[in-house]
């Protein structure tokens, strides 16, 4: 921070490694601040990004395809899918291809690749712990 805003006491230094939490029965700490900075949750920008072309990707479906997704994502089977619509099971399973290939073609050949994709700035975090770990491993 500036020095006026620390001469004029407006900041404070506070260390990644205080306790931001504990638990009352053990004693024991929960999480430590720099724990709470780096959620592992992805970006919510990003997370927004997403559920926006998916919404828009869904609304050019049909509607077989749409109740297969729906069915899909509850945990149930296509099979009941096929029941609700009175179509046949080969059908569904047809309609969950033709789903497959239309994401790919929606949302590009790697869109698998980056949904598992990690943050940059969480690797950018961690590669700078580990290097601060081999340093002090150096040392001992």
């Amino acid at each position: 921070m500036a020095t006026a805003t620390q001469l004029a006491g407006r900041t404070r230094l506070t260390s990644l490694e205080e306790v931001v939490a504990s638990d009352e029965e053990t004693g024991g700490e929960i999480f430590l601040l720099h724990d709470v900075l780096s959620d592992n949750q992805e970006d919510p920008g990003t997370r927004a990004a997403r559920k926006m072309d998916w919404q828009e990707f869904v609304a050019g479906l049909p509607e077989r395809e749409r109740v297969a997704i729906e069915f899909m994502v509850e945990g149930r089977t296509l099979r009941e899918a096929a029941h609700v619509l009175r179509v046949s099971d080969s059908a569904m399973r047809d309609s969950k291809r033709n789903v497959a290939v239309k994401i790919l073609d929606f949302m590009g050949f790697d869109i698998l690749v980056q949904v598992q994709r990690r943050p940059q700035w969480k690797q950018n975090l961690e590669t700078i712990r580990e290097r601060l770990a081999c340093r002090v491993e150096r040392r001992c």
